[in-house]
């Protein structure tokens, strides 16, 4: 099978992240495979320089990239792949706006990757999406927050519509030494600086945290929000307690090495970072938002806190520090799970097997 990938552009998150990794793993089952990224990025991707194509777009042009439209339609005509599928982000619209207007007949499957309802902010809006998701053939949400929460929104996407889970390349993980004093507990965090990560709630979970405990927290990751988030850390004068990393090529490396892993989002899918850390065997405390709370149960493989409470977060920290019981056994039930339910050697066949639904209906909008 001939398989095309769309990526917003080339960055370390964890919609390109799992695109590169899941396409590698259909090479590796046999299928030819490309990824053309939108707009420009210079991150290094996990996968081959080679299998990656610029589509030169222009972000601020997005609604009307006629010059982008006709460069995938060109890049579809050479290839010819059997499906095309878009990961978050721009590319549904660049996919279904190239499709209308040149024709190519290949499906399309939209991988669903967060919470469609947050952004969905008037008539207008919901509009447009839906009609995008009308020239969707099939759609992967990562989890079934995600689906329901999609299907409950625009129901006509709701047969077409099944939960395919991110997962990992549970064979390339290696556990390094850690980087971090060991004489204090190390937090974790992973994650752009964008409003949905919260880091400026995470920063006052850690500044409450540090009157009671002595920690240091790790931010991993660069973004918009960066110098506000620096800005706060300041204000509170902790900066002895709190390091930027900025935008790292192994995030791993500074997971593994953690005592506990936060993620106080307030909009996620199914984020790739807490099945890292799970494997990793780091404890996680993050909100129930999402699909966090299909992977994360209370006190068995993770601590999962009410959205915003700020108070019980701090608390539930503490307990994993002060009770190393409970945190052996959370990471041993986390990575059992991990292991059982998130290979990528199984989530890549997951999605083949969905394709050739798109496949065998002929190719016709459900």
């Amino acid at each position: 099978m001939k398989i095309l990938h769309l990526i917003q552009k080339k960055q370390l998150r964890g919609a390109e992240i799992f695109t590169c990794q899941l396409a590698q793993y259909q090479i590796n089952s046999g299928h030819d495979v490309l990824i053309v990224y939108l707009f420009d990025g210079d991150a290094e991707m996990p996968v081959s320089e080679k299998l990656l194509i610029p589509l030169n777009g222009q972000k601020s042009k997005r609604w009307w990239d006629f010059k982008a439209y006709k460069a995938l339609n060109k890049i579809i005509s050479e290839f010819a792949p059997d499906i095309v599928q878009a990961n978050a982000g721009d590319t549904l619209k660049y996919s279904v706006l190239s499709k209308l207007l040149h024709s190519w007949k290949q499906p399309i499957c939209f991988r669903n990757a967060s919470m469609v309802s947050n952004y969905i902010n008037s008539p207008i809006t919901k509009f447009i999406n839906s009609f995008f998701y009308r020239y969707t053939n099939i759609i992967a949400s990562v989890s079934k927050s995600s689906m329901e929460d999609l299907n409950n929104l625009f129901p006509s996407t709701t047969p077409k519509t099944k939960v395919i889970p991110i997962g990992l390349d549970i064979d390339k993980i290696n556990f390094t030494p850690s980087k971090y004093e060991t004489k204090q507990f190390n937090i974790i965090h992973v994650g752009g600086f964008t409003f949905e990560k919260n880091h400026e709630g995470l920063i006052r979970i850690f500044d409450r945290l540090l009157k009671k405990n002595n920690s240091h927290l790790h931010l991993i990751g660069d973004g918009p929000l960066r110098k506000k988030t620096e800005e706060k850390v300041e204000k509170l004068n902790l900066q002895q307690s709190v390091t930027f990393y900025g935008y790292v090529n192994n995030p791993l490396d500074y997971i593994s090495g953690g005592d506990i892993f936060v993620l106080p989002s307030i909009i996620e899918g199914l984020p790739g970072v807490i099945l890292e850390a799970m494997f990793c065997n780091i404890p996680v405390v993050a909100y129930d938002v999402g699909g966090i709370k299909e992977i994360i149960k209370e006190d068995i493989t993770g601590k999962l806190i009410k959205k915003n409470d700020e108070e019980t977060f701090v608390e539930s920290i503490i307990i994993l520090m002060n009770n190393p019981e409970l945190r052996n056994k959370i990471v041993s039930n986390a990575k059992a799970l991990i292991e059982l339910k998130y290979n990528n050697y199984k989530i890549s066949d997951e999605f083949i097997s969905f394709y050739f639904k798109a496949l065998n209906d002929d190719n016709k909008i459900i």
